[in-house]
């Protein structure tokens, strides 16, 4: 079901003319898109800024998980905003946030400048979030009740695979490699902010706006026992890509012998491509057997990037790295079907902050700890560990679907 527009009000002054429905959506994409680029942006670049700057790997993964940390903090306090001032404003903001962590990119020239300019553009990611996500779903075609999750979840992999690639290209072949990027997204956001404002409101104004601000997750009561059959999916799925966009790069050049930044943006390029194909192909499938599916191809994808890293062969891990990713994007797609068949539109934002919430814990802590392991064990043994714990995640997925057909089996389309 589809929230309705706001009544225009006769006696209000006309309005200023707004987007189509179907414009109004395909905005929300290219937002999303643009906010997911600029989140994997960084991620080519990290070995050049730690070369440059001399700093450690424990400080370079906290570089990159302070960005999922930040963000978390902006999904349990703004998550559910949206829902009560509206879908505009919100995404406006985070936009103009988004720009100036950008130029922050551009200025840096410190540890502290990075950090900053992380934790800046996780606070904007975690505000526009859910109200992308519940601005799909409220603007998705009545026909096609299942576009909005299709988006929502195949979105990310080719917005982040896009990032990371276009960034290594610049740092390799572009003049002023650390600073190019910035420029781009921070001119892409800009327009978005014209796209966003264009845009019809979806979800009017109610009352509780100082309430949601409240850190808090919500799942609705009656489908509490189905949210939690998901959570090992959202774990794993994530845990994947923590791992790859944190010690990706780093595992190529170290222990694959690969220098070229090129290679670390295809890296995760390839992660993320193939998942926003899995999500393609898979999307006529109904959630459950996408999510099981997608978790056995995922351990396995696991095992042989793994295989891959002990017989140092650069073509096996990435082909290794594709098939993660297949799984990756057909287990998160039936994850987050089921998840948005759960709640009624007025807390669609909030039950979203809730998937997010989630998935960027297991995005953002087990690479922390990974960064710290690999200053006592070693860069192959972390990621040793690190891709074992997922393999057992993914696996303890599937079988707790195969266990409860009845409660999380089809749950309604959304």
């Amino acid at each position: 079901m589809t929230t309705a527009l706001p009544a225009a009000d006769p006696a209000a002054p006309p309005r200023a003319r707004r987007l189509p429905r179907a414009a109004a959506f395909w905005t929300l994409t290219a937002t999303l898109l643009a906010f997911m680029a600029a989140a994997a942006a960084p991620s080519p670049l990290y070995v050049v800024y730690q070369a440059e700057w001399k700093f450690s790997a424990t400080t370079l993964t906290v570089v990159f998980a302070v960005y999922a940390l930040a963000l978390l903090a902006a999904l349990v306090t703004v998550g559910a905003l949206s829902d009560h001032i509206g879908r505009r404003p919100v995404l406006a903001a985070a936009l103009i946030a988004q720009v100036a962590a950008m130029l922050m990119f551009v200025a840096a020239d410190g540890v502290g400048w990075l950090i900053a300019a992380r934790i800046l553009q996780g606070l904007a990611t975690g505000t526009a979030t859910g109200a992308i996500s519940a601005g799909l779903v409220d603007l998705q075609p009545p026909h096609d009740q299942r576009l909005a999750s299709l988006v929502n979840s195949a979105t990310p992999g080719i917005g982040l695979g896009a990032g990371a690639l276009g960034s290594g290209l610049l740092v390799q072949y572009a003049p002023a490699p650390t600073t190019l990027v910035y420029w781009l997204l921070a001119a892409l956001c800009a327009l978005a902010v014209a796209g966003i404002l264009a845009m019809p409101e979806t979800s009017a104004r109610r009352p509780g706006a100082l309430a949601s601000l409240r850190p808090q997750v919500s799942v609705p009561r009656g489908a509490r026992r189905t949210f939690l059959l998901i959570v090992p999916s959202l774990i794993a799925t994530w845990g994947v890509v923590g791992l790859y966009m944190s010690l990706g790069p780093s595992l190529a050049a170290g222990v694959l012998g690969v220098r070229s930044h090129l290679v670390g943006g295809l890296v995760v390029f390839a992660l993320m491509a193939a998942s926003a194909t899995a999500v393609i192909a898979t999307a006529p499938r109904r959630p459950r057997p996408m999510m099981i599916g997608g978790s056995i191809v995922l351990a396995a994808g696991l095992a042989l990037t793994l295989t891959a890293l002990a017989t140092t062969s650069t073509p096996l891990f990435f082909t290794a790295t594709v098939i993660s990713g297949l799984g990756f994007g057909a287990a998160f797609l039936g994850a987050f079907r089921i998840a948005a068949s759960l709640a009624e539109p007025a807390r669609r934002a909030a039950l979203f902050a809730t998937v997010y919430t989630l998935s960027y814990l297991a995005f953002s802590l087990p690479a922390i700890a990974a960064g710290i392991a690999t200053t006592h064990i070693g860069l192959r043994d972390t990621a040793d560990v690190y891709g074992g714990a997922v393999i057992v995640l993914a696996l303890l997925a599937a079988g707790g679907l195969l266990l409860n057909r009845s409660t999380a089996g089809n749950p309604p389309q959304s």
